[in-house]
């Protein structure tokens, strides 16, 4: 095996994260100390007391599934000319169980490889960890991100739903639906309304001050008014009744908290 094929830029390439821990999987191991899967594997059967969990373990179906997806599109796609997948699922070796492999093969080119394999498992390792920070940074603006298009998926949500409503009960600007923003067109409307009105007004609102009344000044003589609002609100009782007493003769509210 040459040098080349050992540079540690291909085997940082055949690391993996499976179960938060950086593993090699056989195949690539075995390409690396020049044998075949089958060899190795036999080889370490054969010294499995040396390979407790934390050396070697076999990957789920799910996770080989999951390793392959995330190089599918990968240029140096490392299950590439597999057809129909790989079978048999795979064994995953952390850096002990490297280290442990180099002693059972017993050949010069797996001691070489295992060398420098553990070098590059430490290199990446003290990579993540002075890089920490930046990680979870990136992590953060990612999560950030999902939030925020969640939400902007609600919103999107929320108004076609609006808008099929609209379409589906004949709602026409008349009946004054108003966006963030829009505040000066709503009070007009709500005026509107209010001079509009020939029965009744029921006003239903969790904030209710004395602009309101304000407004419904403006509303026909014979035309009273219902107001639903908090008990919190700053339109009290007291309002009303000072408010009734000068409008008596052509205003009656009542004030439900």
């Amino acid at each position: 095996m040459s040098d080349n094929q050992l540079q540690p830029i291909n085997i940082e390439n055949k690391i993996l994260v499976i179960r938060g821990q950086q593993v090699m999987l056989d195949r690539d191991l075995a390409e690396l100390y020049g044998v075949e899967t089958k060899r190795l594997n036999e080889q370490v059967k054969r010294n499995i007391e040396r390979f407790p969990e934390e050396f070697m373990f076999q990957i789920t179906r799910n996770e080989l599934e999951t390793v392959k997806s995330h190089f599918a599109t990968s240029p140096n796609n490392m299950f590439a000319g597999q057809e129909g997948g790989t079978r048999k699922l795979p064994y995953a070796f952390t850096e002990h169980g490297v280290t442990m492999l180099s002693s059972v093969l017993k050949s010069e080119t797996a001691v070489k490889a295992s060398i420098q394999i553990v070098k590059t498992f430490v290199a990446m390792r003290h990579f993540l960890q002075n890089n920490a920070q930046i990680f979870a940074e990136l992590k953060s603006m990612r999560q950030h991100q999902i939030e925020t298009d969640i939400k902007v998926n609600d919103t999107n949500r929320r108004i076609d739903e609006l808008f099929d409503r609209m379409d589906k009960y004949a709602i026409d600007d008349t009946q004054g639906i108003f966006f963030q923003g829009q505040i000066f067109d709503a009070y007009a409307k709500f005026e509107s309304f209010i001079q509009s009105a020939t029965k009744e007004i029921v006003l239903i609102d969790n904030y209710v001050d004395l602009s309101v009344l304000e407004r419904l000044t403006k509303k026909q003589h014979s035309v009273n008014v219902t107001i639903y609002t908090k008990s919190n609100t700053p339109l009290s009782g007291q309002d009303i009744l000072t408010f009734n007493a000068q409008y008596i003769s052509s205003f009656w509210c009542n004030l439900c908290l």
